[in-house]
């Protein structure tokens, strides 16, 4: 029974050991994509993820934003005027509080989150289709280019 648990525990140690790695892969591409896409969209990343925040969301308050964001109200305020500028958000009322905003995602905002996330998905994809065929040394290399990227950085 000890070697069944000795091989099941170095399975577990090897999983877990290409899912770290996977993770960090994902950080990295995530992070080189999202800094292509978020020059295209003109936008910050504390503004991104903001509407990844109000992507799954039907809408959120200024109180809502600036907790999720660790932010006060006011740095909330800017980073909402900022992405209803460009077009990703819109602020709307409560019918029974006229004081009370609520900032709604628009069909733009949801298009660029969901282009980045299948961005994301694909990459991810491509890893774990290397890592399960054996072919991990064609996903090194990739690694070496992104961390070659954001030592430059």
């Amino acid at each position: 029974m000890a070697i069944v648990n000795d091989t099941n525990n170095r399975l577990v140690e090897l999983n877990a050991d290409r899912m770290a790695d996977l993770f960090m892969f994902a950080q990295r591409s995530f992070l080189l994509d999202l800094s292509k896409e978020l020059n295209k969209g003109n936008i910050s990343y504390a503004q991104f993820f903001l509407l990844g925040y109000l992507s799954s969301e039907d809408y959120l308050t200024m109180t809502d934003i600036s907790k999720k964001m660790g932010h006060s109200t006011a740095a909330a305020t800017g980073l909402v005027d900022r992405l209803e500028k460009l077009g990703y958000v819109q602020r709307l009322h409560a019918a029974d509080d006229r004081r009370k905003v609520m900032v709604q995602i628009t069909r733009k905002g949801i298009d660029l989150v969901a282009a980045l996330r299948d961005t994301i998905a694909q990459n991810i994809e491509a890893v774990m289709t290397a890592q399960a065929e054996g072919r991990e040394s064609e996903v090194q290399p990739i690694y070496s280019q992104l961390r070659d990227f954001f030592d430059a950085r």
